[in-house]
């Protein structure tokens, strides 16, 4: 018997260390690509100050890496290594598309088409009116709503807002910003790019290039008998597609290693097998996301300054969100879970297109029926708390006290991100409010968002 086991354990052995290895290896890898990506985002896009950036939020995030942790912001990009360069992650920044994560020896153009790539659109000066009158002077309970959301609770809570826009019946009737961040920083959407992702499929849909109902023309899908091809865009958008992913946010789960470490996100999440049949189970999932990103990609056959170029002149400008991108992949494809950046007060223009049904100055820019799409609750989804590409406070069916924000009405909808990321529409109040920040840690409540939006009820109630 002792022959048998003390080889069987020293296999066990053998084979926890391969596997703790492995393990380590690959969290180390997410730290630093995620120290690489976001650190050259927020320095190259948003301006913050580099050592800002890698202090107050990079090194929390990715806290157990330590002093094994460095990282360098150059003119071309960003660089991380753990334990002097064992692994290494680089990110590097285009003028107009922001920053992307790449081999460390790589240089532009990565794959795909790369020039013809539009410039870097002109930016609305800070003094023009918003979008139809300058802001009036905020009322004493506005204000001190709004400051009640910069103030910071104490351990182990790191609110770190960062800008708040309130408007009203189309009109700016408050603002504020945190030091260093100002009416023209572009700041990071985290998952509120969902729904900007949401949006440029309405408007490919709307140009009849995409259809919901068909099965999403997924390439790996297609083989004889493969279930996955039944997948319907619209399963998609209500992450109800049944397809296996880990969004639990750990250092190897199947979203950070997406992130972080893969040069085509799409392709990743389209390698995923069934977990449940289509339209009987909801999961959220960036991976979903980024496929149906990769969707609108392959619409212009890979062509990155195409897609470009669209999103420009079809969902960007029509609304006047001169400062509006979306940051690739490698592979040529917007990151539509995680990867836009815009003014807070283009995320309140944003937020405005939907709450005006789509349509912006007489323009049809989403397809009618788009905004009541995107807020119609999926039967799947808990407490009725998630449309299309968009978070819902409906509640269960006939229960809208469950609701998940108890303290805002049920008809708030709104896009939310990590670390604090808020546009929320709340329709009878005519109202958008954009609260932006990094928060720590990502933690509903720790945000404000709720509170905030609720004292700014009773503000224009009095």
């Amino acid at each position: 018997m002792r022959r048998l086991v003390v080889p069987l354990l020293g296999l066990a052995l053998v084979g926890g260390l391969v596997w703790g290895v492995r393990w380590l290896t690959t969290a180390a890898q997410v730290g630093a690509g995620f120290a690489a990506e976001v650190s050259c985002s927020l320095v190259h896009v948003s301006g913050f100050d580099a050592r800002h950036v890698i202090d107050d939020y990079v090194v929390h995030e990715v806290a157990p890496l330590g002093a094994a942790l460095t990282v360098e912001v150059t003119p071309e990009g960003a660089e991380a290594r753990v334990l002097g360069g064992w692994l290494r992650a680089r990110a590097l920044q285009r003028p107009g598309l922001g920053c992307t994560l790449v081999e460390s020896g790589a240089v532009w153009p990565v794959v795909g088409p790369a020039r013809g790539l539009p410039g870097p659109r002109p930016a609305r000066a800070p003094a023009a009116p918003w979008p139809l009158a300058a802001a009036a002077p905020a009322a004493p309970a506005v204000r001190a709503a709004i400051d009640r959301a910069f103030s910071e609770p104490g351990a182990p809570t790191r609110r770190q807002t960062k800008a708040i826009v309130v408007v009203r019946d189309g009109r700016l009737v408050a603002e504020r910003y945190a030091p260093g961040v100002d009416a023209g920083t572009k700041l990071l959407s985290w998952s509120m790019a969902k729904s900007v992702t949401m949006a440029l499929i309405g408007v490919l849909v709307r140009d009849g290039r995409l259809d919901p109902a068909a099965p999403a023309p997924v390439p790996e899908w297609q083989g004889a008998g493969d279930p996955r091809g039944a997948i319907t865009l619209d399963q998609l958008l209500r992450q109800s597609s049944g397809l296996a992913f880990d969004e639990t946010y750990g250092p190897t789960n199947d979203v950070s290693r997406m992130l972080f470490t893969q040069p085509d996100t799409g392709a990743f999440a389209a390698a995923m097998p069934l977990a449940f049949r289509p339209d009987t189970h909801w999961s959220y999932s960036s991976g979903t996301t980024n496929l149906i990103a990769r969707l609108a990609r392959d619409v212009f056959a890979g062509d990155l300054a195409a897609l470009v170029r669209y999103t420009n002149e079809e969902l960007f400008e029509p609304v006047g969100l001169t400062s509006a991108r979306f940051q690739p992949d490698a592979s040529g494809s917007f990151v539509g879970s995680s990867y836009a950046f815009m003014t807070a007060r283009d995320w309140a223009r944003f937020g405005e297109l939907f709450r005006r049904d789509g349509v912006w100055d007489g323009r049809r820019v989403l397809p009618e029926g788009w905004v009541r799409y995107a807020t119609t609750p999926t039967a799947t989804a808990l407490r009725g708390q998630y449309g299309a590409h968009w978070w819902l406070n409906a509640g269960p069916p006939g229960a809208p006290a469950q609701r998940p924000w108890p303290a805002i009405p049920p008809e708030v909808y709104a896009a939310r991100g990590h670390s604090g990321q808020w546009v929320a529409v709340v329709p009878s109040a005519r109202l958008v409010v954009v609260r932006l920040g990094l928060t720590l840690p990502d933690e509903e409540p720790a945000d404000g968002t709720e509170t905030l939006i609720a004292d700014l009820l009773d503000a224009f109630a009095e």
